[in-house]
């Protein structure tokens, strides 16, 4: 009965109410910013190259875009695609692309909010996230606490957990590793990050985030450089897919409304644009202007989806490995492993179960750190963190051991239900990030964008957090420095 009541949730969730509205959000938030995925992309990407210095008070952008990229990119990356071309076909991952462009507006809305509404914590960090702009932009301390409660069991527990029994069950399927060794390694790994506070998830998230995408994107390179005939006929397939125009497939997968249908839950799942996820580790950053971490969030979804979803997706459809028109084709998430395996043998077997612990790692810190913000918004203190701490590496010790179909999908309810409370906060506090936009462009075209939130022509009113004032006797340089 609770996985029929879970089951029935979930579809009037992501099946009748998410997918519309998030999409039309990314639509509205896109026309509403003037297409700014496309006319500041190339100065996005400047904007986090630019911005691996030292911190004071928090820490870099840089670093927070590694905390936000790490519970996004996660083993979805490599599975979430994979059932993506089963269920939907090629052209899937057409609808996919889609999705990430118009949420790249949405990442730059709710990111730039988080920034604009974050409070300074007594160690010098900062904390944010839907939560603190729900309260202080729309005054619902009520709304802001039930997205908090949600974000911390999605995120902190449930997620966790998956993500550790991906990794046990990797290492126990393809290596013979009992799950029990693999749990108390996973302990022992996370154990000193996760108490070190959020600056040590920050650290190694800095590191180990960039490490384990380039090694995946070399790895597309080696198979695409082995299969180099097969790339334009690889692209070619994802669009005739999209559209229908490919008889073969389209009969077999459904045609283009199962591509549409699964490459824009994919989507959405992969990239977490909308979801409220993101801004948690966005608002940690310490800068010059709110608007410039919205910009690098939004390369997030891009990395995330047009980037390393793209390489997982043209790895299987270069590799020969999958055939819908075939009854009995390799099926859902084992096609990844197959397809490298094809190209690299036992090699490749390795090799792809040090992406995926790499990939389900760093997501259990980005969740973490996600968690964090949100327990210190509730009154958590010290005591309570630390004991919230045991608890997220029980889950992940109880994770790795065991079978966890009815916690994914409440998970997924939690997720849904924390998203929608999102989509409707930030479509009302739009206005705030379209102002910041207009500030951030016109401080661009005077020298460097330096945010003041008062007196501000831009914004509808007073932020009133006092991170954004920028007076005389506040006794810092800059704003969101410490005060």
């Amino acid at each position: 009965m609770i996985d029929t009541v879970i089951a029935w949730m979930n579809t009037i969730i992501w099946n009748h109410l998410l997918i519309y509205l998030l999409l039309g959000a990314g639509l509205y938030f896109t026309v509403r910013s003037r297409f700014i995925q496309l006319r500041l992309f190339a100065h996005a990407w400047s904007a986090l190259l630019g911005s691996r210095q030292d911190s004071e008070g928090g820490i870099s952008s840089f670093q927070a875009f590694c905390i936000g990229l790490s519970s996004r990119v996660g083993t979805g990356n490599i599975a979430g695609v994979a059932i993506a071309l089963t269920l939907g076909g090629p052209g899937a991952i057409f609808w996919m692309w889609m999705v990430a462009l118009v949420g790249m507006a949405t990442a730059f809305v709710e990111a730039t909010l988080a920034q604009m509404f974050k409070l300074r914590q007594p160690d010098g960090t900062y904390r944010g996230g839907p939560a603190y702009y729900i309260e202080r932009g729309l005054g619902s301390r009520f709304w802001g606490s039930v997205f908090a409660v949600l974000l911390i069991v999605t995120f902190g527990l449930t997620f966790n957990a998956v993500q550790a029994n991906t990794i046990a069950a990797t290492f126990g399927t393809a290596h013979g590793v009992p799950t029990i060794v693999t749990a108390g390694i996973l302990v022992l790994l996370a154990a000193p990050v996760l108490f070190g506070g959020i600056r040590a998830v920050a650290r190694v998230a800095e590191w180990l985030l960039p490490f384990m995408a380039l090694a995946y994107l070399a790895l597309t390179a080696v198979v695409l450089g082995m299969n180099v005939d097969r790339i334009p006929e690889a692209f070619s397939l994802i669009i005739r897919s999209a559209f229908g125009l490919d008889e073969a497939v389209a009969g077999s997968v459904g045609g283009i409304g199962a591509a549409l249908l699964n490459g824009v839950k994919r989507g959405l799942f992969s990239n977490e644009a909308g979801m409220g996820s993101a801004p948690n580790a966005a608002a940690t950053a310490t800068l010059p202007h709110p608007a410039s971490q919205g910009l690098v969030q939004a390369v997030g979804v891009f990395v995330d989806t047009i980037v390393i979803c793209t390489a997982t997706a043209l790895i299987i459809l270069v590799s020969g490995v999958y055939d819908p028109t075939q009854s009995g084709a390799v099926e859902g998430a084992t096609l990844t492993q197959v397809a490298v395996s094809s190209a690299f043998g036992g090699i490749g077997t390795v090799f792809m179960s040090v992406v995926i612990f790499c990939f389900a790692f760093s997501s259990i810190l980005g969740n973490y750190a996600y968690a964090d913000g949100n327990l210190t918004y509730l009154g958590a203190r010290s005591k309570g963190l630390a004991a919230f701490k045991v608890l997220v590496l029980l889950a992940i010790f109880g994770g790795c051991l065991g079978e966890l179909p009815v916690v994914w999908a409440l998970a997924d309810t939690t997720m849904g239900l924390m998203a929608l409370v999102n989509l409707v906060a930030i479509l009302l506090l739009g206005r705030w990030a379209f102002g910041a936009l207009r500030d951030y462009e016109q401080g661009r075209h005077s020298g460097a964008p330096v945010f003041n939130s008062h007196p501000n022509p831009h914004l509808p009113g007073r932020i009133g957090t006092g991170v954004w004032r920028r007076e005389a006797d506040a006794g810092t340089s800059r704003p969101g420095g410490p005060l």
